[in-house]
């Protein structure tokens, strides 16, 4: 069933990995935007202005009770999609992977090229000294973490709406996609924008697999709807 997408990527020597939600399902962690996910249930408040700057500014125990119940997962593992992709990386054939997602999985798994275009929920920084704070801190008190330096708000490295993108990932995701001969574009709907630009800019050979139709499919060599995991469990048998 995947012998073409397992064939087209052994036969390419520079790949490049752009990644959104639905490569960490299988670990556990809720594609935000899927039939079931966090911005499709509703509430007083919509998740979108929880989750942007001014709210958090405002109101920070409120966003850290939502930010600490629905988006921190620190139990979660890496699943083969992240170490397939650490495989492809430390055999020379992975130029880096691009992700929207916050969780740190890539790196657990192993790859050492990532570009975080959301930020890490591994890093905190205090608002007012910027002295780094642990996730394990993050979680171990109630409310609103404070600065153990300067008691300080604790404010997340994650990009919140009316956030710009970290001009570091924009420049290593940049660097990654262009020396690409070949996109796998997974677990995304690329509807989120500015991130989703980079695969609407890149003009080379592309792989989709998504539950769901994207914008990139009428350029895809190969789409695949299937069980995504599925498919890199079997590029990771390949690569053994």
């Amino acid at each position: 069933m995947y012998s073409g997408f397992i064939q087209t990527v052994l036969q390419s020597k520079k790949i490049a990995f752009f990644g959104g939600a639905g490569v960490s399902t299988a670990s556990g962690i809720p594609d935000f935007r899927g039939a079931a996910g966090l911005f499709t249930e509703g509430g007083e408040i919509p998740p979108e202005t929880v989750l942007s700057a001014p709210f958090f500014a405002r109101y920070p125990k409120a966003f850290y009770a939502f930010y600490k119940s629905k988006m921190l997962y620190p139990d979660a593992k890496p699943n083969a999609t992240h170490y397939a992709l650490a495989r492809l990386e430390q055999m020379g054939l992975l130029t880096g992977v691009v992700t929207q997602n916050i969780d740190g999985l890539h790196q657990a798994a192993g790859s050492k090229r990532v570009s975080e275009l959301h930020g890490s929920v591994h890093r905190n920084t205090c608002t007012v000294c910027r002295h780094e704070v642990s996730l394990q801190d993050v979680l171990r008190g109630e409310g609103v973490p404070l600065c153990p330096m300067c008691g300080g708000v604790v404010k997340p490295e994650v990009v919140l709406y009316g956030e710009q993108l970290p001009e570091d990932a924009i420049r290593d995701a940049t660097e990654y996609i262009g020396e690409a001969e070949l996109l796998i574009v997974a677990g995304t709907s690329l509807n989120v924008y500015p991130a989703a630009g980079f695969v609407s800019d890149y003009r080379g050979k592309i792989i989709v697999l998504n539950k769901t139709a994207t914008s990139a499919d009428a350029r895809a060599s190969l789409v695949l709807r299937g069980d995504m995991t599925d498919a890199f469990s079997a590029l990771l048998d390949a690569l053994r």
